[in-house]
């Protein structure tokens, strides 16, 4: 199983008629199963144009790792047919949670504690023998710490060494949790073991009045994330990085200048480490 190489972005369903007719396309795309599950005619046919033609990775938002319920393995079950369906091998998810007695509509924090671990790793587990290959999980943005008997990181640590899980390290949201909580960015990724990262997200955010920072995906990537970003690189290599943009999602070609910057830096970084 290999990630796909380079730069990407998440495609969706709005973006389908302008994608298909463009000749402008990143090295791979990121789709959330559930939003193409159950889709068929038009949309379907789309979609089984592009899985034909490039890369693609799944991205869910629904299995809720962290979540008090039992996993739905009826959901993973489809999303399993479905990447087998469009020879996608690529499953990431969120080290989060979005059900308790029913679906919550947004991504909570999972409590940094010794028993969230426990729980964790029994979960990670079973979805990895389920699809027989590793689960990739992305560091969420939270704003509370309810809780807590350890930092984020010493928590991402723990879990990925008794799970054997690797990780997709969104480089904005380490920015985002740095700043509302007061740890260094920098530090934080140095820390990750580079063997585990699977790919990386870099996305855009909003930066309130009072300074607290909220991880929107609704615009352009400012210079300190860029900065972030290329120490990233230096540190663990040029990874696949994906521009995430899920609201105000401007005209395709607008979207793959932004692109274009990802895929200046990694080319910048790779020349740099042939030059050393």
């Amino acid at each position: 199983m290999s990630v796909p190489q380079g730069a990407g972005l998440g495609l969706r369903r709005s973006m389908m008629e302008e994608v298909l007719q463009s000749e402008q396309r990143p090295d791979f795309w990121e789709i959330a199963p559930e939003n193409w599950l159950k889709l068929g005619g038009k949309y379907a046919k789309q979609l089984r144009q592009i899985t034909a033609q490039q890369s693609v990775i799944c991205h869910g938002l629904s299995l809720s790792i962290g979540g008090p319920e039992p996993l739905d393995m009826t959901l993973l079950a489809q999303i399993r047919n479905f990447m087998a369906e469009h020879g996608i091998s690529e499953y990431s998810e969120h080290l989060s949670y979005c059900d308790a007695a029913g679906h919550l509509y947004d991504l909570l924090p999972i409590p940094f504690t010794h028993a969230a671990i426990r729980h964790l790793v029994s979960r990670i587990q079973q979805v990895q023998e389920f699809f027989k290959q590793p689960l990739v999980l992305e560091n969420s943005s939270y704003y509370l710490m309810p809780g807590a008997e350890m930092s984020e990181l010493e928590f991402i640590l723990e879990v990925q060494r008794q799970s054997g899980c690797q990780l997709l390290l969104d480089v904005n949201n380490v920015y985002v949790n740095g700043n509302n909580h007061g740890y260094e960015p920098l530090a934080f990724i140095h820390a990750l073991p580079s063997h585990a990262i699977r790919y990386l997200h870099i996305a855009g955010h909003l930066r309130e009045d009072d300074g607290l920072i909220i991880d929107t995906h609704g615009t352009e990537i400012i210079d300190p994330v860029w900065q972030l970003l290329r120490q990233t690189y230096l540190h663990h290599g040029v990874k696949p990085t994906l521009l995430e943009r899920d609201f105000n999602i401007p005209p395709l070609a607008e979207l793959m200048t932004e692109y274009q910057q990802v895929k200046q830096l990694q080319q910048q970084v790779q020349e740099l480490a042939h030059v050393s």
